[in-house]
């Protein structure tokens, strides 16, 4: 039938399209599927049992660098894979701006920029904590783990926010030194610690302990918050006194530094210019104490 379809040439007469086509019967596709304006093809995969995306990404990756595809095709991830990416990529961005608001915002409470610090301090023991747990429990680091963590800033940070609030404000009404203010902030503050931290590891200890459908998207998140919980609990009630006196040092040794600079700055002499006075004119006595000039 398509034999009997004509084209008009350069010339325009009729030519059958059969005399510069060959026409055969073959199996081509419905549709076909473009992204952008360029055809693509999808390629689908599923992770075996014990295997996570950080594993499958760059294994992808080198099966396509030893294929050796040309130029002309450009491959990149869709769906999950494409999430997972993205969200590493912007991972360190994310925690460096939360580390920067908690900052900002305990500096403006306790009118202070060394003091921040010292609560701070107690975040890199939680996540240690947290990466421990996972390799004990021979978890992968995935995107609920790294909530997990996310979600360990704002609950033992609050350990040393309890101890710092009261050494600050007995320093400042009560006028102890740094060390009694610190010592009566551990007493005092001890239980008020452990049961606010014995909540929150209680709250996640059910997440820990899942089993069954889902289980394996809130395992992770559990495993996090409960190690970094333990591990924290233990090294903040000893570091956090050791880095608030060290710190609050350090603050009063910058202090007096500036002190001293500015007066010594208000007691370096004033330069001013004045006019220079004509030098006095020599004089000369002579035998009776008369003046030796000639005189003309």
């Amino acid at each position: 039938m398509l034999d009997k379809i004509y084209v008009k040439s350069s010339s325009g007469q009729p030519v059958p399209l059969s005399a510069f086509a060959t026409m055969r019967v073959s199996n081509t596709p419905l549709s076909i599927p473009h992204q952008g304006q360029f055809p693509a093809a999808t390629i689908s995969f599923n992770l075996r049992s014990g295997s996570s995306l950080s594993d499958a990404l760059p294994a992808i990756q080198k099966a396509e660098r030893e294929i050796g595809l040309p130029d002309t095709i450009a491959t990149s991830f869709t769906g999950a894979a494409a999430e997972f990416r993205s969200s590493l990529t912007s991972e360190p961005l994310l925690i460096l701006a939360a580390v920067i608001v908690i900052y900002i915002v305990l500096g403006v409470l306790y009118e202070s920029y060394i003091h921040p610090i010292t609560i701070l301090s107690t975040l890199p023991s939680a996540g240690v904590g947290a990466l421990l747990a996972i390799l004990i429990c021979h978890i992968d680091f995935s995107l609920v783990t790294l909530i997990g963590v996310i979600l360990l800033i704002g609950i033992v940070k609050k350990n040393a926010i309890m101890m710092i609030d009261f050494a600050l404000d007995a320093e400042r009404k009560e006028g102890l030194s740094p060390e009694e203010s610190i010592y009566q902030a551990c007493l005092l503050r001890f239980r008020p610690i452990m049961m606010t931290t014995a909540a929150a590891l209680l709250g996640a200890l059910p997440l820990a302990l899942e089993t069954g459908t889902g289980s394996e998207l809130r395992r992770p998140m559990g495993i996090s918050i409960v190690g970094g919980l333990l591990l924290s609990q233990f090294l903040t009630l000893y570091t956090t006194p050791v880095i608030y006196l060290y710190l609050d040092r350090f603050g009063c040794w910058m202090e007096e530094r500036r002190h001293r600079g500015e007066i010594a700055q208000a007691e370096l002499p004033l330069r001013t210019t004045t006019e220079l006075e004509p030098e006095p004119e020599p004089q000369f006595a002579g035998v009776n104490g008369e003046d030796d000039r000639v005189r003309f």
